[in-house]
């Protein structure tokens, strides 16, 4: 039976498709044994989720930052982004950045903003 005769008849297959939101997946470095997607909760793949796991590392290596929304038909890499957002937070907040999340800060705005941070709280 196909979709379409199953939607005349009332019954429809659930979608599999996140809601009406932009979804935001980390990739992340985990050295020899390779590099993944980290799994993330449904209501934790949001941008401020993410950028406060940046701030409080909870990611290994961080290396890319994909945002997509799937009712809308796209999907970017939003790592420069985010990485000028959490410039930003830790200068405000006065935090220093841990490993991973710094060398994902001077990749993505380059090593001078990143010395930069670390002389605001000096």
């Amino acid at each position: 039976m196909s979709l379409r005769e199953l939607n005349n008849m009332g019954l429809t297959t659930p979608s599999m498709a996140p809601p009406d939101r932009t979804v935001h997946i980390v990739l992340d470095d985990f050295g020899n044994l390779g590099r993944a997607y980290r799994e993330t909760d449904e209501e934790q793949a949001d941008l401020e989720t993410v950028i406060g796991s940046l701030l409080a590392g909870e990611f290994s290596n961080p290396v890319r930052i994909v945002a997509f929304n799937t009712t809308e038909g796209w999907a970017r890499d939003v790592s420069q982004g985010v990485a000028w957002e959490v410039v930003r937070r830790a200068e405000k907040e006065g935090k220093w950045l841990v490993q991973g999340t710094h060398q994902f800060v001077v990749f993505h705005t380059g090593k001078n903003d990143a010395l930069r941070l670390e002389n605001s709280l000096l």
